[in-house]
């Protein structure tokens, strides 16, 4: 079909039109009462934006006054935020004369569809809020989930924030973390650390023991009262050498910094003993 217009047409329609009967003043009143209600609309919104940014403030002080956790503060300034933006926009429509019931219904029925639509986003709001419900873990502590490993940095409405030992950022969706499996390495007050040391068949146990215990008594960092107090059990005789095992306790923030420091002077002080450290080896014997 040809959709071509004919301007000659257009023309002669628009001659014959009686603009006798087109009121003026009427698009000049729409025209002034759409201009009050958008000037009226941009004011709304630069006052609403001032009041939310100021209760955003508010809200913050008050978290931080009661001290509470900053998982439980972060999350509650992201819904807060989010909230009173919503009603800042459904007051700015009012004010643009839309009507806002049958806005806001439309806006409820469409919300089921898209709700539907984002089923995996509202699962993680809610994992969101069992987490900070049941606290599996706060901001600070040190984790391990889905595959990732790092320090809580921030617990928002939908997304837990890691930070790696190498400074890498890691985002994990909320609703994964709170049904799935999670390892929290910083929750309890104090670890026990494990090192296992191995030394040369015929060497003594009580020498080897006197060592190990000189370097636990000389760290204050180790935990000496019962029920934490260290152990050197022998836990293994293996092909080419027999196994201590030094079992510490200390607090979790002191874990690694004992761990690794406390290797090295087992490898110093055994070897300055005299105490040999064997590698694996073979003995082959050939008959004549």
């Amino acid at each position: 079909m040809d959709q071509t217009i004919d301007p000659t047409k257009v023309a002669s329609e628009m001659s014959s039109f009686d603009w006798s009967k087109f009121d003026l003043s009427l698009l000049f009143d729409y025209i002034i009462t759409f201009g009050k209600n958008l000037i009226a609309a941009i004011i709304v919104y630069i006052i609403g934006r001032f009041i939310i940014k100021y209760l955003k403030k508010a809200v913050h002080a008050i978290t931080v006054k009661r001290h509470l956790e900053a998982s439980l503060s972060t999350f509650t300034n992201s819904l807060v935020s989010i909230s009173l933006n919503i009603l800042l926009g459904i007051i700015v429509i009012g004010v643009l004369g839309i009507d806002t019931s049958s806005f806001i219904a439309v806006f409820a029925s469409a919300g089921i569809a898209v709700g539907m639509a984002l089923s995996g986003t509202l699962q993680n709001f809610a994992g969101g809020v069992l987490i900070l419900v049941l606290r599996p873990y706060k901001v600070g502590d040190y984790i391990e989930a889905q595959g990732f490993a790092g320090t809580v940095k921030e617990i928002q409405i939908f997304s837990t924030i890691l930070g790696t030992v190498d400074n890498q950022i890691i985002i994990i969706p909320n609703g994964p973390l709170a049904t799935g499996c999670l390892k929290n390495s910083t929750a309890a007050p104090r670890r026990r650390i494990d090192i296992d040391v191995e030394v040369a068949y015929g060497t003594e146990p009580e020498k080897v023991r006197a060592v190990l215990n000189d370097i636990i008594n000389a760290d204050e960092r180790i935990i000496k009262e019962a029920p934490y107090a260290p152990a050197i059990p022998m836990t293994t005789m293996s092909t080419s050498s027999i196994i201590f095992q030094m079992r510490m306790w200390a607090k979790s923030e002191d874990y690694w910094n004992v761990r690794f420091e406390t290797t090295e002077k087992v490898y110093k002080l055994l070897t300055a003993s005299g105490i040999e450290i064997p590698f694996p080896q073979m003995d082959v014997h050939i008959k004549q």
